[in-house]
């Protein structure tokens, strides 16, 4: 997105290109998603798990390979004594072998297919962790732009808090409940603009964490505007949602196909009971004397006595037992946080339905009517001090109600492994 046109003007060109671009989809409903495919773009763990992809077609290729050739002889010296010790011959003799090692029928196509779930299990692993990339982007995105709110409305009200205290302060009223009461707004405003703080540095956190995504440096800025979201009721029943669960699953999918591979480990351990093969052609020559030369076929082979590889075959059924009951885990889990996501977002669509589409403004009018009736004396202080901090409470608790709620539905997507359609941005006009 950002390029360098050149070293001196090219860069703020460039850089004013980009904030120009993520300007324009500032509240869109295509703002999430392009931050999504930027961070496919830029993400630097994704190479794991493609050298991962990589790494297992090569071990597939591996596996349905052969053996290369075995060449073997030796060359001396041969002398003939007869029987009265008497050296009638002498010369040189020699053999040489070429065998070929042939697996037991089966067997490599068993290992064969070991390597293509391991193909498998790498692919589908890449392609859990760019669903959860694009999940953790769009949240992180959510919690950059609700961090910032959040400090900016807490900045505003202890903006508010401390220039009427400089007004009371310069009014200089005598008597105890005026001073009281310039105590008590100075001790809020010294708490809000911690609050203000703290809010700051977690907006700083959720950018060092998108940045991270995307592959940007830590400090690097990303302008986030308003994301009005909107989110859909499930039209999926809970025991649909089970369903694709216990089949979409990731975990229960890797599970399975390890699981397939374990099975398959087994019937390779119990064909490597028999041994391979080893045959080729073979020839001797000797020149003692006489001239002898030997053609015939060499054939090697071990000798099953002493190990009937019990002990592979005895640890290969294990891990198949083991793959079996952590399939069985996963779906159960899966069934879990699968019901538990979707009464987290029922329940939360739940709360959003009982709020007004202009409470938070509401809000903010009420706290700044307040302020001015405070400053003319016809609100008392409690009152006035009530409507401040609760107008804060309300804007937080709208925003961490729909965090919430967007943290339920990319949960659905992912354990269903289905985009169920959940949230939408609406643009702020349309919100109004």
């Amino acid at each position: 997105m950002l390029k360098l046109i050149s070293k001196k003007t090219g860069w703020f060109l460039a850089a004013a290109l980009m904030a120009t671009q993520v300007c324009a989809e500032e509240g869109s409903p295509r703002a999430l998603d392009a931050l999504a495919r930027e961070v496919f773009e830029k993400n630097p763990e994704l190479k794991l798990y493609e050298a991962e992809i990589t790494a297992a077609k090569g071990g597939r290729k591996t596996a349905g390979q052969w053996t290369n050739p075995e060449v073997g002889g030796f060359i001396g010296q041969k002398r003939v004594w007869n029987e009265e010790n008497e050296l009638t011959g002498r010369g040189r003799a020699g053999e040489l072998s070429v065998t070929q090692q042939f697996e037991w029928p089966g067997r490599i196509e068993l290992r064969k297919a070991i390597a293509d779930r391991d193909i498998e299990l790498a692919e589908l692993s890449l392609e859990r962790f760019r669903a959860l990339l694009a999940a953790r982007a769009k949240i992180a995105a959510y919690e950059l732009f609700t961090a910032r709110e959040k400090a900016a409305a807490t900045r505003e009200v202890a903006n508010h808090l401390l220039a009427l205290r400089e007004v009371l302060a310069q009014r200089g009223q005598a008597g105890l409940t005026p001073l009281l009461e310039t105590r008590v707004i100075e001790a809020i405003e010294l708490n809000l603009q911690r609050k203000a703080g703290v809010a700051a540095l977690a907006a700083q956190a959720a950018l060092f964490d998108l940045n991270q995504l995307r592959g940007a440096s830590p400090e690097a800025e990303l302008p986030v505007g308003r994301l009005n979201l909107a989110f859909r009721p499930l039209e999926k029943s809970r025991d649909a949602l089970v369903t694709l669960a216990r089949s979409n699953d990731y975990s229960v999918r890797l599970r399975a196909l390890e699981l397939a591979r374990q099975g398959v480990r087994v019937d390779l351990e119990k064909n490597e009971r028999f041994p391979s093969v080893s045959a080729g052609p073979s020839i001797s020559q000797e020149r003692a004397g006489d001239r002898e030369r030997v053609i015939g076929a060499a054939v090697s082979l071990p000798l099953p006595l002493w190990n009937r590889n019990e002990g592979n075959i005895n640890t290969a059924q294990a891990q198949k037992g083991q793959a079996e009951t952590s399939l069985d885990v996963a779906r159960r889990e899966a069934e879990r946080r699968v019901i538990e996501s979707a009464v987290i977002y029922e329940t939360k669509l739940k709360e959003m339905a009982n709020w007004q589409p202009d409470s938070i403004r509401h809000f903010r009018e009420a706290a700044e009517l307040a302020d001015r009736h405070y400053r003319l004396g016809a609100v008392p202080v409690s009152t006035y001090l009530e409507l401040q901090t609760q107008y804060l409470e309300t804007i937080g608790g709208l925003l961490d109600t729909k965090r919430e709620a967007l943290e339920a539905a990319a949960q659905l997507e992912l354990l269903t492994a289905t985009p169920l359609s959940l949230v939408d941005i609406v643009p702020a006009e349309e919100t109004k």
